[in-house]
């Protein structure tokens, strides 16, 4: 009874479960089949589906600004996956260097504007080679660099020489007599700084340069010009991609000259190697901070130094080539005819690598002839965390001095780093990391030296040997003795100039230490910045000059 009660049901449930579990297999067949095509669909670049890859491919991008499928340079290979891994590290994808495609620097004749760089080194090809390629990479054209020590010697100078854009000068005894004959001499805004040691002679020598470089961007019918040291590397912040073509080009037709403020580095170990690659804390500058948040944590930013910055705080400037324009020392430009219009930018900046590494301490020692005391270091340097360095590297053991270098250089307190970070004091900048880091894995610097000639020829052999010779005195005897001119004509000439307008002949800007907090105060110093303000059409924008 119970059998026939059961008989007739079981065959039905057998049959559910066949199928229930025919159509869970199918569906387990047809879902990763599904994922599968529509994986496919959203790759597909010829579909309809909104790739944001799609935006950067050779055929519907615009490249890294200046680069070209045309490239003097040879073919470097780097595959696809060294590209994801270099964006990757950037920290956001494509959307960190929308340009990014290959490192090719051949510039078009109507890529506008033309800028160009002019610096005074005795570096190496490891540091001349990533600070210049990096600049290349966000829109520099042309070099124009006033070498001596190691970068004029024969071996740097071939590898300097072949790279397309760049002008090699060198200190002969010809370029001397020249800028002898400079009208500098007759004027008084450098006076100040004739006849003195080190970094004086340094700012006198650089100062000429500027002036043939002012001479030279014109016959290469540049637009900008901006003096920077090996050290240093410019930071477009602000622009609507990574490129300073693009931070210029939105500037006003009517700015002479755009100010940008140095960030400084702040490093967190005491045995870097390769500044450009290994730092990527900053410490930001006075004008891009709040005053209350600058003075309200200058102590801890100090961290009982002299001042704010190790070195100086007022930033370098980008000046327009124009008619009579004239250097005003390393850090700014003037004009003998009018007071030049000049803006500071609010997020781009200067980046500037002091004291990163260890050794810099005695390679800055080397280059002085002062004595270690505290009043002749005052002849030699400007600054007083520069006298203060010098001091110890001349007089203190290496054990002694690696543990100045960690008390006053390295930021190992990483609870006072992280309340300076949360502030904004520091911040962290990863984008010349990448660049170079990706430069160098792409094989351009070991390319460039491979395909350098063997040998200089004659001429700039003999230039390369006599600017070396030149340089070496350079530590003991100024600049301005060695051009032959005596203080006694000068002293003549300045007097002579006395009646002269002040607002032309504005004396030179040195290097100078950001406010302090017993000279400024809590007061406010008025600063004129320039930004660009959106306005409800994405099409349009604005600008606004504030102070």
């Amino acid at each position: 009874m119970a059998g026939g009660l059961y008989a007739p049901i079981r065959p039905q449930t057998s049959t559910s479960q066949s199928t229930f579990t025919s159509k869970l297999l199918l569906l387990l067949t047809l879902l990763p089949l599904s994922l599968a095509t529509f994986a496919f669909l959203l790759q597909w670049r010829g579909g309809a589906v909104n790739d944001p890859i799609t935006r950067w491919s050779p055929e519907q991008s615009h490249l890294f600004p200046g680069m070209d499928v045309t490239s003097p340079l040879p073919t470097l290979g780097h595959s696809a996956s060294s590209d994801c891994s270099l964006l990757a590290r950037g920290g956001g994808g494509s959307g960190v260097f929308p340009y990014y495609r290959d490192w090719k620097f051949d510039y078009s004749a109507d890529l506008k504007p033309k800028i160009c760089i002019t610096t005074t080194t005795s570096a190496g090809l490891e540091q001349i080679l990533p600070w210049m390629f990096y600049h290349k990479v966000i829109g520099v054209a042309t070099f124009f660099l006033f070498v001596e020590g190691k970068a004029a010697s024969p071996e740097v100078s071939k590898v300097l020489e072949s790279i397309p854009g760049v002008k090699v000068i060198y200190r002969t005894k010809e370029l001397e007599v020249q800028q002898a004959n400079s009208r500098i001499w007759n004027e008084t805004w450098l006076s100040s700084f004739f006849y003195k040691p080190c970094n004086y002679e340094l700012f006198v020598k650089q100062s000429l340069n500027m002036e043939m470089a002012i001479v030279m961007a014109r016959n290469f019918g540049m637009d900008w010009i901006v003096h920077l040291d090996t050290d240093e590397l410019l930071h477009p912040a602000g622009a609507r991609e990574y490129s300073l073509r693009q931070l210029l080009l939105d500037v006003p037709g009517d700015v002479d000259m755009v100010v940008f403020p140095n960030y400084e580095s702040s490093v967190e170990r005491d045995d870097i190697k390769d500044p450009f690659t290994e730092i990527s804390m900053f410490k930001k500058n006075y004008d891009h901070l709040p005053k209350d948040t600058y003075f309200g944590l200058y102590k801890e930013s100090t961290r009982g130094n002299p001042n704010y910055f190790l070195t100086y705080g007022n930033g370098k400037s980008v000046a327009r080539i124009q008619d009579h324009l004239r250097p005003n020392g390393a850090h700014r430009w003037h004009n003998y005819m009018k007071t030049p219009k000049e803006i500071k930018l609010e997020e781009a900046a200067v980046l500037h690598y002091t004291y990163a590494k260890f050794s810099d301490l005695t390679s800055r020692r080397d280059r002085c002839g002062c004595k270690p005391t505290k009043e002749d270091v005052k002849r030699c340097f400007m600054l007083e965390f520069d006298r203060a360095a010098f001091i110890i590297a001349s007089t203190a053991t290496e054990d002694e001095m690696l543990s100045w270098y960690k008390e006053h250089v390295v930021w190992t307190d990483k609870t006072v780093n992280l309340k300076l970070m949360r502030k904004g004091i520091l911040t962290r900048i990863y984008a010349p990391m990448v660049i170079v880091q990706g430069l160098r894995e792409s094989g351009v610097f070991s390319s460039i030296i491979a395909s350098a000639p063997s040998t200089l020829s004659k001429d700039k052999f003999l230039a390369s040997v006599e600017s070396s010779n030149s340089s070496r005195g350079a530590a003991v005897e100024s600049v301005t003795r060695k051009i032959g001119k005596s203080k006694e004509s000068h002293a003549t000439a300045r007097k002579a100039l006395e009646a002269v307008d002040n607002t032309i002949h504005e004396a030179a800007v040195p290097p100078l230490s950001p406010p302090g907090i017993d000279g400024l105060g809590k007061k406010s110093r008025p600063i004129v910045v320039w930004r660009k303000v959106p306005i409800n059409d994405p099409s349009e924008s604005h600008h606004e000059m504030y102070a």
